[in-house]
């Protein structure tokens, strides 16, 4: 008879009505998302040159995919630049701050994709450490070292950081396919790693990865990703499970073994990273009101 496994999975329907707006699924949608992508800088006003989104996930989840698809889509072909894969431990050892180069204008995008290491179920990445990285006081290429954390007594520890320096927006990336088997270690360090955000005002949505394991229409089509009911309920799972809107998850395909870039993939990961853009924007801005309002109070103070 036919494999239940198999059939489990093909109850996932696709519903007439798209479950979210999005648009359209064709080259026009692309190349304007490509170009506003390129065009992109953070307001003049708050003196940042590019918008700094970090990375956080578990092992597997395609943190390092997330970064070489992105990279690929603006290379024009595949291209494997952050080692990747399933590994037992993390294969980011270092922090990087990932610059991405459109190769058909020759410019590079005002967004650095920081990567740090994945989320272990036996390792915890030290909590002073996350807020180390927030606040901007972690180095490009700072080689992580389970048995000595970052502190203030680090070399190349950066003492008084810019704005630019900061990280302006943080994406969780996500397996869709386990999110009701996450381990509960990594639940507890990724919610204490909210807790700092969230003390700082930092923007965070999810990446939710892998999402072709959890529906055979949008494994056979991307485009089918917001028809797809199983989508959805992954959607409105993870957005529970980390208390964030709906509107913040953001369904993705990232390239894995695949060999030849695809349209409605390159859709979804594009209109992830502007949207992720556009947080770290009003994050920016924020913090630019704030500091005015700080020195207006100082300069009051001492009149």
């Amino acid at each position: 008879g036919p494999d239940p496994k198999k059939t489990k999975m093909a109850e996932s329907s696709l519903l007439d009505k798209p479950w979210r707006k999005f648009s359209e699924f064709n080259a026009e949608t692309a190349n304007k998302l490509k170009e506003e992508l390129v065009d992109y800088g953070p307001d003049s006003k708050t003196g940042v040159t590019a918008a700094n989104i970090l990375l956080i996930g578990q092992i597997g989840a395609g943190k390092s995919s997330f970064f070489n698809s992105v990279n690929s889509i603006f290379r024009g072909k595949i291209t494997n630049k952050a080692r990747s894969g399933s590994f037992e431990h993390s294969l980011t050892t270092v922090y990087r701050k990932y610059n991405v180069k459109d190769h058909n204008s020759g410019q590079t995008l005002k967004i650095r994709l920081c990567d740090t290491r994945g989320l272990e179920e036996d390792f915890a990445i030290d909590s002073q450490e996350i807020s180390h990285i927030l606040d901007g006081n972690i180095p490009d290429r700072y080689q992580f070292n389970p048995s000595a954390p970052f502190t203030t007594e680090t070399f190349g520890f950066i003492r008084n950081p810019h704005l630019g320096d900061r990280i302006h927006c943080v994406a969780f990336v996500v397996d869709g396919s386990t999110i009701d088997v996450i381990p509960e270690k990594i639940l507890k360090q990724m919610k204490a790693m909210q807790s700092r955000m969230n003390q700082r005002n930092i923007p965070q949505v999810v990446y939710l990865t892998k999402l072709d394991k959890v529906c055979p229409m949008v494994e056979e089509d991307a485009g089918h990703m917001f028809h797809s009911s199983a989508v959805r309920e992954a959607v409105d799972k993870i957005a529970d499970v980390m208390g964030l809107p709906r509107g913040f998850v953001l369904p993705i395909k990232n390239y894995e073994s695949e060999t030849i870039l695809d349209q409605n993939r390159d859709i979804l990961i594009l209109k992830a990273l502007k949207q992720t853009a556009d947080f770290a924007d009003d994050y920016m801005e924020e913090q630019v009101e704030k500091m005015a309002a700080e020195n207006g109070q100082g300069r009051k103070e001492r009149e």
